[in-house]
């Protein structure tokens, strides 16, 4: 989560929260891991991931797409690269991608590249994994995704939306669907307009993805996770800390109260004490939660 243009303290703690989550416990099954994977085009640029997986068995395995965060502006696919090891060890073949960012005008603060670009490269990533499902021995049907910080919303926003949401875009493999069955949010923004009010550190990064909430209501509308919650959606995770004023724990609570009023589920751990990123046992927490929650929603029984 840590560019050139994001300095933040919270921020380096993110990305060391990622790390730790990867780490928190050791596995030794060897694993493959490729590099520099083209997996679409965003506009004209060529979209790239990495990719880990299990070296021995046919599987099929469980796939986890991962989502860097960093203000949509910044970040990059190998701040997950350890999570996506830790993930391959695990029996995933999973991938952490690069997706467009918004390249914000210094001056105006106006992103060159805004939303909707960033969701349609992450939604192209899950159907390229789809498409080469035979090739990677990936099950197709049991998918998952996650991501912090921005990364958590476009996670969210690629579980709770679907091809009538009109985010897929035009990158590639459009035969398939880019739905999973699981999603980690981790201290990811749920209501842009409500996150602007809260949040006047998230601002600068909001603004460069969707503008000011007076001249663009309905794309904060279009870019707000909360606008897509249904009943069909598949399960998520939240993990959030409790002191994050980034991005307060008030977004999660927001689509908590949103999914419980649906049939999906939601399971949401805030952690006491911890910002915009965890540290000591409650990084082990969250680890844990996370595996477990994906191993219950991912891997079939015995498994």
């Amino acid at each position: 989560m840590i560019h050139r243009i994001l300095r933040s303290s919270s921020l380096s703690i993110a990305v060391i929260t990622l790390i730790a989550l990867a780490f928190s416990s050791t596995c030794q099954a060897e694993i493959v891991v490729e590099q520099d994977l083209v997996y679409g085009k965003g506009g004209d640029v060529e979209l790239k991931l990495d990719l880990a997986r299990p070296k021995e068995g046919d599987g099929p395995f469980p796939g986890l797409v991962l989502i860097h965060g960093g203000g949509w502006a910044g970040g990059n696919r190998q701040d997950f690269k350890p999570v996506m090891q830790q993930a391959a060890e695990k029996g995933y073949v999973a991938i952490t991608i690069a997706y467009r960012l918004t390249e914000p005008d210094p001056a105006t603060k106006q992103g060159k590249v805004p939303f909707p670009a960033q969701i349609e490269d992450c939604k192209c990533a899950v159907r390229w994994l789809k498409t080469n499902a035979k090739k990677y021995h990936v099950d197709p049907e049991h998918i998952g995704v996650g991501g912090a910080s921005a990364g958590g919303h476009l996670s969210l926003l690629v579980g709770l939306t679907d091809a009538k949401s009109k985010l897929e875009g035009q990158g590639g493999n459009a035969d398939q669907s880019s739905r999973v069955q699981a999603v980690v949010n981790i201290f990811g923004p749920t209501d842009m307009a409500e996150c602007w009010k809260v949040s006047p550190q998230a601002r600068p990064f909001i603004q460069g993805l969707i503008g000011k909430p007076e001249e663009a209501p309905d794309a904060y509308k279009a870019a707000s996770p909360l606008t897509y919650v249904t009943d069909d959606d598949p399960p998520v995770l939240t993990l959030h800390g409790a002191s994050d004023t980034l991005v307060p724990p008030s977004q999660a609570q927001l689509l908590d109260d949103a999914i419980k009023l649906t049939k999906a589920k939601h399971e949401l751990l805030i952690l006491e004490g911890q910002g915009h990123g965890f540290n000591g046992e409650s990084q082990k927490k969250a680890s844990d939660a996370m595996w477990s929650f994906l191993d219950k929603h991912l891997k079939p029984k015995g498994q």
